[in-house]
C-alpha cells in the first residue's frame, strides 16, 4: 500500500447556503469546485470548495442546513481546520478578515509557524497558517486573492480528544509520525509533507463532548491513492479493532468510514476519479450534479433547494 499522503477533505455543516457560498469564494478566495446534494439525504446541498481543480488536500465541504441549530466544539471533534499560506500573508489576511468583519483572534506560533485563528459565519473555527514551501503549490487563480496571499489547501486540522494516546496509536498505523509537542497538542505529521500532512491532538479531558450540528466539523477524510490500496487500508485498519464501512460511492471518490478511539469520525477517500468526472475544469460548479440514481428525482430535488448565486470573483 502507498502510504497516507495527508487529508483527502475536511467536511463540516453550515447554515444558509447563500452565506456560505459568499464567505468561502468571495472572503477566502476559493473555487466552488462542486455543487451537489448530500447523497444519503438529497434534501440539502453539498458544496465543495477548493483550488482549480478540486484537488486531494484542498477540499473543504459543507451541508448546509438553513434553520438548523448551532452546534458545539468539544471532545470527539475536529475542532479546528487549517489552511496553509505562503509565508509573509497573515499581516495582509489579519487586514482582509477586519475589512471583511470576519470575527478572528490574535497570531500566535506554534510547531515555529505563525497561525492566524478565525471563524466563519456559522462559527465554524478555522486558521491560516504560514507554512513554509508552499507558495509554488497550486490555488484557484481565479479567485478574489492575490497569489502572494492565497489558500494553498489545507495545513491539517486539530482533533480535541479526552485521551489521545489510542488515537495517537491509530495515526501511527496510518503512517503518521510523532512531530512535537506543546503543552497538551500532540502533532503528527505525514512523512510526505504533502497538503494536509499535520493532524494535532489536543488533549482536553476537562471540556464537555462536542455536539456535530451547524458550525462544526462532521468528519475528516485521509487520501488513499487508488481502490486498491483503500481496500489495504480498510483491512488494516479493521485489523486494529475498528468497525469500518463497506467502500461507499461518492460519484468523485470511493470511500471507508469508521470513527478513531477518541469518537472523531474518520474517512479514507480515493484520489480518482476527481471532481472533472463530469465538468470541465473550467465548468466546475458551474450548475447542480447529481450521481445516475438521483437522477429521476432532479426535479423534486431541484424544488426542494433554496437557490444560489455563485458571484463572480473580483480580485482585491
Amino acid at each position: 500500500m502507498e502510504p497516507i499522503k495527508g487529508l483527502h477533505h475536511v467536511t463540516a455543516l453550515a447554515g444558509d447556503p447563500q452565506a456560505n457560498v459568499d464567505f468561502y469564494v468571495v472572503v477566502l478566495g476559493l473555487n466552488l469546485v462542486k455543487r451537489t446534494v448530500n447523497f444519503d439525504d438529497p434534501g440539502t446541498y453539498h458544496l465543495y470548495y477548493g483550488d482549480d481543480v478540486g484537488r486531494p488536500g484542498t477540499i473543504l465541504t459543507f451541508f448546509p442546513w438553513p434553520g438548523a441549530p448551532r452546534g458545539r466544539r468539544g471532545t470527539g471533534q475536529a475542532t479546528a481546520t487549517a489552511f496553509a499560506v505562503p509565508q509573509g500573508s497573515l499581516d495582509w489576511w489579519t487586514e482582509r478578515l477586519a475589512g471583511q468583519a470576519v470575527d478572528f483572534d490574535s497570531v500566535e506560533e506554534r510547531f515555529g509557524e505563525r497561525v492566524l485563528p478565525f471563524y466563519d459565519p456559522d462559527g465554524l473555527k478555522l486558521e491560516l497558517v504560514e507554512q513554509e514551501g508552499v507558495a509554488g503549490w497550486s490555488y484557484w487563480q481565479e479567485g478574489t486573492i492575490p497569489a502572494a496571499h492565497a489558500i494553498r489547501g489545507f495545513h491539517g486540522v486539530t482533533l480535541t480528544v479526552a485521551g489521545f494516546e489510542r488515537t495517537a496509536e491509530l495515526l501511527t498505523t496510518m503512517g503518521f509520525q510523532a512531530g512535537g509537542k506543546e503543552g497538551n497538542r500532540y502533532r503528527h505529521v505525514s512523512g510526505h509533507r504533502e497538503r494536509g500532512a499535520a493532524i494535532d491532538l489536543v488533549c482536553a479531558p476537562e471540556i464537555q463532548p462536542g455536539v456535530v450540528a451547524v458550525g462544526t466539523v462532521h468528519h475528516i477524510a485521509f487520501r488513499s491513492v487508488s481502490e486498491e490500496d483503500q481496500l489495504g487500508w480498510r483491512e488494516k485498519i479493521a485489523k486494529t479493532g475498528l468497525d469500518v464501512t463497506p467502500v461507499v460511492d461518492r460519484q468523485y471518490f470511493h470511500s471507508i468510514y469508521f470513527r478513531d478511539p477518541g469518537g472523531v469520525l474518520f474517512e479514507i477517500a480515493t484520489d480518482p476519479p476527481g471532481f472533472t468526472l463530469d465538468e470541465k475544469p473550467g465548468q466546475l460548479g458551474s450548475a447542480l450534479r447529481l450521481p445516475p440514481w438521483l437522477e429521476p428525482r432532479r426535479r423534486r430535488i431541484e424544488e426542494t433547494l433554496p437557490p444560489i448565486r455563485v458571484p463572480q470573483p473580483t480580485r482585491t
